[in-house]
């Protein structure tokens, strides 16, 4: 019986956890439209790590390059192939700063944007809640987008997101935005 109840709670708790994620979803789309009316409301940031936005491309929409994790050159990851990437451990506190910057506070609304939109959009948009922002979203699909999943191009980003739902972007960050 309480192992039951145990399993069920947990499952319950798995349930609220995927209702939270959802209620903090928001589309690219969405996410243009809003800036294009509540601009001076709301804090975008790109999550991303500056080097990935460098070579990727961003929007100049966002207010700031704040990233989530960095590559630490220092530690490469055999399994993935690539730089090990560690938490932003002043992440919250940036992003604080930005919102104070703009006159805003910790009640404002913030939209996190990374690459794919569930490996740092989602997590930083949940960290930043339970650092007590009170209203906090993550792009769907993010900056790049899903893989396709067939064809000649098949496995590369350009299915949804930002860069390939028709809104601006730019190889360019504006200086003022970038991540130092």
């Amino acid at each position: 019986m309480i192992r039951t109840l145990a399993i069920l709670g947990g499952a319950a708790a798995l349930l609220v956890s995927a209702a939270a994620s959802a209620e903090n979803r928001i589309s690219a789309q969405e996410t243009y439209e809003l800036l294009q009316e509540e601009r001076d409301n709301v804090l975008f940031i790109d999550v991303r790590d500056p080097v990935e936005v460098m070579f990727i491309g961003a929007t100049n929409e966002v207010d700031r390059n704040i990233p989530f994790r960095i590559a630490d050159r220092e530690s490469w990851n055999e399994e993935r192939g690539h730089f090990a990437m560690v938490p932003n451990e002043d992440f919250a506190e940036q992003v604080a700063a930005a919102l104070e910057e703009k006159g805003l506070d910790r009640s404002a609304m913030v939209i996190t944007m990374c690459r794919s939109g569930s490996d740092r959009g989602e997590p930083s948009a949940a960290y930043l809640l339970e650092q007590g922002f009170e209203s906090v979203r993550y792009v769907t699909h993010g900056f790049q987008g899903d893989p396709a999943e067939s064809g000649e191009r098949e496995g590369m980003r350009l299915v949804n997101g930002w860069q390939n739902s028709g809104l601006p972007w730019t190889r360019t960050l504006d200086a003022d935005k970038a991540f130092r």
